[in-house]
């Protein structure tokens, strides 16, 4: 008897990769390189607040944590069949 279903791991692996995914999306230059890729000090890169660092990637991660969650709290068919032989 396991703890979890293959369900229940099948919607952690999603959840992990989403969050992964929401990782890569926010990754990118810092804001002090320029479109060289060379560190100056004196050029600000706008592209740290372009709509896929700020809204999307968060949107995947929090996303992803919500399908963790539901994918550790949701009860697996085995859980199920016990209870019903219970009654």
């Amino acid at each position: 008897m396991f703890i979890f279903d293959r369900k229940n791991y099948r919607l952690m692996l999603i959840g992990l990769l989403l969050i992964g995914l929401g990782f890569i999306l926010m990754s990118g230059a810092d804001a002090n390189t320029n479109p060289k890729g060379i560190y100056d000090k004196n050029y600000f890169n706008e592209d740290i607040f372009s709509f896929r660092r700020i809204r999307l990637a968060p949107i995947f991660i929090i996303t992803g944590f919500i399908v963790q969650i539901f994918g550790i709290l949701s009860a697996g068919e085995a859980d199920n069949e016990a209870d019903n032989e219970k009654v």
